[in-house]
């Protein structure tokens, strides 16, 4: 066998099929494009759904490609066996109803075994077959030539994810040796068992089943390969290591931990579990933020929120107390840029997004013992057990590996519920697996539509009429040559004006009209040849196939939308230049009414930035800038600075949107043919939409004229009521309004104040005495927060040597404390407030001597009163 790098072997299995006959996809984002059924890429068929499920027609049938993937399911196993990572890279072959079984089965045993390629010793190579797959079997035995104790039968050899393509699966295996295990079938010690000899390498799907809606089975009309090899599998059989980890894909990160940490790497069992975890973690959170993830409390964003902070946890056995973590981005962008140039493009930008969260966990760390005391501090008073629902909570919630939670249980003299932890995690993977069964479907194969390749040609972006003939009529999923009365249906034109759905800009309207009939277009999209698919409804008589038509786009609503787009590229242009380089287009819709434009970014543009970007797009559609648009080789776009939009894949010949060297973007959508077509252009919004993504939504031309004609009328209307004449009296006007109401809100707090005072009487008549601490603890009368501070004030400076914790409610609830600074050493008031948030589901923090905080059910002030004066005595 060779030994090679795992980039030899990546680029070996793209060259080997290549010289099958097939194409390389390129390798996806992590973060989905156009798919909401996935949270990650998984896998590599992930990308070529649309494919497998008739949706799209490939130019090639024959298919290869290394795509990076993420599976966060087996998450707390990372580190402690051999191959279970979130991140990795599945290499795979794929077939869209050309070469099936016969073909699949000899590709892999060719690309394994011959000395060109990986050239595997054929003697330690076993396989597994479905039982009812007499086909697969004939193929390895007359065809490869194995014999019969060399093949498994396994019934979970099936490969079904819900609807759509289905079939059986055959798996390779290698054997390692009996250093890794002597055979015995009672300890599953064979090809398929749970076992470390012998090493799935490469796993071989015949698609040949559509998973029907009612849960039945019927062929496929187009047969499928999917395969799939695992680079790091493979990469430690040709590398002879006993872990993936041991990799040239790994090593070198374990190496730069070890000087980080100080210590070395297989010397210790738990440490070379930490050691692990890091290395695996790190890859994954370089590679998403990469692709336009960010960390967050929801979706993706928590995942790498929780993976980072497993690692950091981790990194703690390594006496390692500090972030660290960005600082082995770089060693990451080393070793994966011979294929993945990404995170070496934006190290500086992922670096800074990682350290950022280092830090916050940090400070979530000591909120989490904080959580772990109370629990502590029950059990203690009570069945001397931490509850498992709550272990799991603290493991969840808190990144504490339930390890560290029984270390410090048994420190106290307690047991954690390990029973009720391991129900509240099997519950979450099975909603996690239910999620998965539900969302990863395909959809069923739709013959129809696949075997319609009648040419068909868009000529929209140089008129909006065409004379041209209908040359298919799609109705209820069938073709038929003539449709009569009120139906909606779908029809391919021979040459077609009309725009389809793409790159977010949507599908133009219009009509297609004859003397006998007249069809309202309503939605265009693209069919699976590629042809432009319209969707229409008979506004009267009967259409037939092969009749000659007028079609004509509704000319104000395609100009509205050309408007809207071409201001897309000009405002994705002043985001880079004004918030930074690091923005990617997340998401985009173009309208007549309005554009909407989702983009990586890690906070809220400021309005001072938002005003730029404007002030840019506006000066740039003033300029009177031609759009120049033109056809040429990717290479030569990419060398002119063109910038392709995130997720989309593009040919070998592109189309260039050029607006002088401001913007240079590769797209396939309709714009103005000079900047200043767009008229004017208006932010009229900036908001969050997830993890890590902003939208921005913006108007242009009439619309944006509209929009602050609006905003005129309301300021007219409020200078009448406020009598005033010009601009200047207003703003002065309602400079001085606000001015008065605070000086009268101020005279409001101190009356409030001057009453608590005389209700509460003496102040230190309050105070009690607790394990030596001086405590204030009490419910004030308090409108708001600024109240409540000012009464906090007046009492600390009354009792300079106390700690005090002060409530009020309202509609909600509002806490603060402060501590005095002699007295930190033994409470911290940002303790005692992350305490008081956790016994009313609220939330705040602070410094050790000032914090607050608030929850929105004010009927919990009597816990919060309760548990700091608890908090006080278990001191």
């Amino acid at each position: 066998m060779k030994k090679l790098t795992a980039a030899e072997i990546r680029q070996m299995y793209l060259d080997f099929f290549v010289e099958k006959g097939h194409m390389i996809e390129p390798s996806a984002p992590l973060v989905p494009i156009d798919d909401n059924t996935l949270l990650w890429i998984n896998s590599g068929v992930a990308t070529l759904k649309k494919y497998f499920d008739g949706r799209v027609i490939p130019s090639n049938p024959r298919i290869v490609n290394a795509q990076k993937s993420i599976r966060t399911n087996d998450i707390e196993n990372v580190g402690f066996t051999a191959r279970h990572h979130t991140f990795f890279e599945m290499l795979g072959n794929f077939s869209i109803g050309d070469y099936f079984k016969k073909e699949a089965v000899q590709y892999a045993w060719e690309f394994l075994t011959s000395e060109k390629w990986m050239a595997i010793d054929p003697d330690k190579l076993f396989v597994t077959i479905h039982p009812e797959d007499t086909e697969a079997y004939d193929l390895w035995v007359n065809e490869i030539g194995l014999t019969d104790d060399r093949i498994t039968r396994i019934e979970g050899n099936f490969w079904d994810i819900g609807e759509g393509p289905s079939g059986p699966n055959t798996e390779i295996f290698y054997d390692r040796g009996k250093d890794f295990g002597q055979d015995d079938p009672a300890e599953e010690m064979y090809p398929g068992g749970e076992n470390e000899r012998y090493l799935e390498v490469w796993n071989l799907v015949f698609s040949e089943f559509n998973h029907n809606p009612d849960h039945t089975y019927s062929p496929l009309p187009k047969q499928n390969i999917d395969t799939g090899m695992g680079l790091e599998r493979m990469a430690s059989v040709s590398q002879n290591v006993r872990t993936n980890f041991d990799t040239d894909l790994f090593l070198p990160i374990i190496r730069q931990t070890e000087q980080i940490s100080g210590k070395s790497y297989g010397t210790s069992i738990e440490d070379d579990v930490a050691f692990k975890v890091i290395a695996d973690h790190i890859r994954t959170v370089a590679f998403a933020v990469g692709d336009g993830a960010l960390p967050s409390n929801e979706g993706r964003g928590y995942v790498l929120r929780r993976l980072l902070r497993r690692a950091v946890r981790f990194a703690q056995k390594l006496d390692i107390n500090k972030p660290f973590m960005y600082e082995l981005v770089d060693i990451v962008a080393e070793i994966m840029k011979p294929y993945y140039p990404n995170v070496e493009a934006q190290k500086d930008f992922i670096k800074r997004v990682i350290k950022s969260e280092e830090d916050r966990f940090h400070e979530t760390l000591e909120e989490g013992l904080v959580h772990f005391n109370r629990l502590k501090d029950e059990a203690m008073s009570s069945s001397r057990e931490l509850n498992g629902a709550d272990v799991f909570k603290l493991y969840d919630t808190f990144g504490f590996p339930v390890e560290l939670t029984e270390e410090l249980a048994e420190e106290n003299g307690l047991q954690i519920d390990r029973a009720g932890f391991e129900t509240a995690m099997e519950e979450q993977r099975t909603r996690a697996r239910e999620s998965r069964q539900k969302t990863q479907s395909m959809q069923v194969q739709n013959e129809t539509l696949a075997n319609i390749t009648t040419p068909s040609r868009f000529i929209g972006y140089n008129t909006l009429t065409q004379t041209t003939e209908i040359e298919n009529i799609i109705l209820d999923g069938n073709e038929v040559d003539e449709v009569e009365g009120e139906d909606t249906i779908q029809f391919i034109l021979r040459e077609t004006p009309f725009y389809a759905v793409s790159g977010g800009q949507i599908a133009d309207r219009g009509t297609v009209s004859h003397a006998d009939f007249e069809i309202e277009v309503t939605e265009v999209t693209k069919a699976p040849n590629g042809q432009n698919l319209h969707t229409g409804k008979i506004k009267f008589g009967r259409v037939h196939v092969g009749s000659t038509v007028e079609a004509a786009v509704n000319s104000d609503f395609r100009n509205d939308i050309i408007k809207n787009h071409s201001a897309t590229h000009l405002m994705h242009a002043a985001l880079k230049q004004v918030v930074g380089t690091h923005v990617n287009q997340a998401g985009s819709l173009v309208t007549p009414e309005r554009l909407r434009f989702d983009f990586s970014h890690f906070g809220p543009v400021t309005r001072e930035e938002l005003d730029k970007v404007e002030a840019i797009v506006n000066e740039k559609i003033w300029a009177n800038i031609k759009v120049v648009i033109e056809e040429m080789p990717i290479n030569e776009a990419k060398a002119k600075g063109a910038m392709a939009l995130f997720g989309e894949k593009y040919g070998d010949v592109v189309r260039v949107v050029e607006m002088s060297e401001f913007s240079i973007e590769l797209c396939g959508g309709i714009h103005v043919r000079n900047t200043a077509e767009i008229g004017l252009f208006k932010i009229v919004s900036e908001s969050g939409t997830g993890a890590g993504v902003r939208r921005i939504e913006a108007v242009t031309g009439k619309a944006a004229f509209d929009f602050l004609t609006e905003y005129e009328t309301a300021v007219n209307s409020a200078m009448t009521t406020l009598k005033t004449r010009d601009l200047g009296q207003f703003e002065a006007k309602v400079t001085e309004l606000v001015q008065s109401e605070r000086e009268l809100h101020k005279q409001v707090g101190e009356l409030t104040k001057e009453l608590s005072t005389l209700k509460v009487g003496d102040i230190k008549e309050w105070v009690e005495t607790i394990n030596g601490i001086s405590l204030l603890a009490m419910e004030v009368e308090a409108d708001d927060t600024k109240a409540l501070r000012a009464l906090m004030d007046d009492y600390k400076s009354k009792l300079p040597d106390t700690v005090i914790f002060l409530a009020a409610k309202n509609d909600k609830l509002s806490y603060m404390a402060t501590v005095a600074k002699s007295l930190t050493d033994r409470i911290k008031a940002g303790d005692l407030i992350k305490g008081v948030a956790a016994v009313t589901d609220g939330k705040g923090g602070g410094r050790p001597d000032t914090a607050q905080g608030g929850a929105n059910d004010s009927s919990k002030i009597t816990d919060a009163l309760q548990f700091v004066k608890d908090h006080v005595s278990s001191l």
